[in-house]
């Protein structure tokens, strides 16, 4: 099964997981555009629906739905999203398509956040995708020397501004053996505005597409 196909199957697998009346977020990136398709099905299921992106908000909106902004919608009942990696521990590393600020708050905000990958993302230790790490134009150098000093490689990314006006570098050749211990280093870190590591707030179920079908794995 090629991966477009697994990210389909891991898109409509979460469709069974949303109950009448739910209140939803939405993130970013490849497989989160093939679940927004999927979410047009079952419309009437969604009493409210906030997006972690001007992208996704303009593919919500073409596709029929009325975008929330997170202050009326109060907390949420889920949070669907996709990942650049995960492991075994729900931990992600997030952010590819630079959304992570808003990725995060949505996440904190939902009582149940399922991630959505095919197993292409599954990884025992987190760091062969460079992490990103969204922060204030003013701070990239300072920012990127305290990369260096943790033996990450920062490379800013090329042309790109987040929906925030920020900027993002991506961190290379980290190995990352305690994801929350790094993610809450990184976020102290002066001119940080989020570290698109999710281990202090992990996910809480993992729908990954395989050649075999998908496997649902449940943090406890």
């Amino acid at each position: 099964m090629d991966q477009g196909s697994k990210k389909r199957q891991a898109a409509r697998a979460a469709i069974e997981l949303l109950e009448p009346g739910i209140r939803l977020g939405v993130g970013t990136g490849s497989t989160v555009n093939l679940f927004i398709e999927e979410l047009a099905r079952v419309a009437d299921r969604v009493s409210a629906v906030v997006a972690s992106s001007h992208e996704t908000e303009r593919r919500l909106k073409a596709a029929g739905f009325t975008v929330s902004d997170l202050a009326d919608a109060g907390d949420l009942d889920l949070y669907v999203d996709g990942a650049d990696e995960a492991n075994k521990h729900f931990h992600l590393i997030k952010g590819g398509g630079g959304a992570l600020t808003r990725e995060k708050v949505l996440a904190a905000a939902s009582r149940r956040f399922v991630c959505i990958i095919d197993d292409s993302k599954w990884v025992a230790t987190l760091g062969k995708f460079p992490l990103p790490v969204e922060v204030v134009p003013m701070a990239q150098s300072y920012v990127a020397r305290q990369m260096v000093r943790a033996r990450g490689q920062p490379v800013p990314r090329k042309d790109f501004v987040t929906d925030n006006g920020n900027l993002i570098l991506d961190v290379h050749n980290l190995v990352i053996t305690n994801p929350p211990d790094l993610e809450t280093r990184f976020n102290q870190i002066a001119g940080v505005v989020t570290v698109g590591l999710f281990a202090n707030r992990p996910a809480d179920v993992i729908l990954m597409a395989t050649d075999s079908g998908i496997k649902r794995f449940d943090r406890r």
